[in-house]
């Protein structure tokens, strides 16, 4: 695996979504670096990381990242981690079978929790030669999936996902969907907090999200971004670092 580090303090484990890298958390880096280490990796199978030894098991890849965080992080407490979409699985998986690792978890817009999924529209940009279709491609998947607002799909998120996607060799939903979250929910008991977008468009309706996350932990803090979709800390950058850092700050 590839990891990329930032800032002093407390170290605090960033793990991205699907057909994503680090870069997924762009724009909360220069926020988090000034209060903690921050420890981003290119998860199993995405960027610069290699396939896990079993790509269909979550816990090949929660395996892979507990191998990464035990050599580079000298820590002294579990620590916490923040988990994006299929990250946050992952990171459910990763307080389940390293319990010393994690001391507490928050979920960023993550499925797996049997619940209805939004229309996304994708289109493939794979066999387009024009740079006009590829780019008119990546726009419309961004819109379908991850942004709410046309006007947030900026040259950075066009860049970004031109570069993640075909980077890109896991299939991420036998890991999460239907309901992976609620079978790996049970075998931790660690503090889980959560934060969504207002128009989340693959795991929408976060009154009904927050309802199931609920059931497993009564004292979870949920946090809503209004304005924003699924990747709430790009569209909502300002408040979701604001958020995190709250929620983060809760526990301490």
């Amino acid at each position: 695996m590839v990891w990329h580090s930032w800032g002093k303090g407390p170290p605090l484990v960033l793990l991205h979504g699907a057909h994503g890298s680090w870069m997924h958390w762009i724009r909360n880096i220069s926020y988090l670096e000034k209060h903690f280490s921050v420890f981003a990796p290119d998860l199993p199978g995405y960027g610069g990381s290699s396939l896990p030894q079993r790509p269909d098991d979550a816990d090949s890849f929660a395996e892979a990242i507990a191998q990464g965080i035990r050599a580079l992080i000298h820590f002294d407490a579990p620590v916490d981690v923040v988990g994006f979409s299929l990250g946050g699985v992952l990171a459910t998986h990763l307080a389940a079978i390293a319990p010393d690792i994690v001391g507490r978890l928050i979920l960023v817009g993550t499925g797996g929790l049997d619940t209805p999924t939004g229309p996304m529209p994708t289109i493939s940009y794979r066999g387009l030669s024009a740079a006009d279709d590829i780019i008119a491609a990546h726009r419309q998947n961004l819109l379908a999936i991850m942004l709410h607002h046309p006007e947030n799909v900026d040259p950075l998120a066009l860049y970004l996902q031109s570069i993640n996607i075909p980077l890109a060799r896991v299939n991420p939903r036998p890991l999460v969907m239907p309901d992976r979250l609620l079978h790996v929910l049970p075998r931790t008991d660690v503090p889980i907090d959560a934060i969504w977008g207002e128009f989340d468009g693959p795991h929408p309706n976060p009154e009904v999200q927050h309802d199931v996350l609920k059931r497993f932990r009564p004292d979870l803090e949920f946090r809503v971004v209004k304005g924003s979709g699924h990747w709430v800390m790009y569209e909502g950058a300002e408040v979701f670092n604001r958020e995190l850092g709250s929620l983060l700050a809760l526990r301490h």
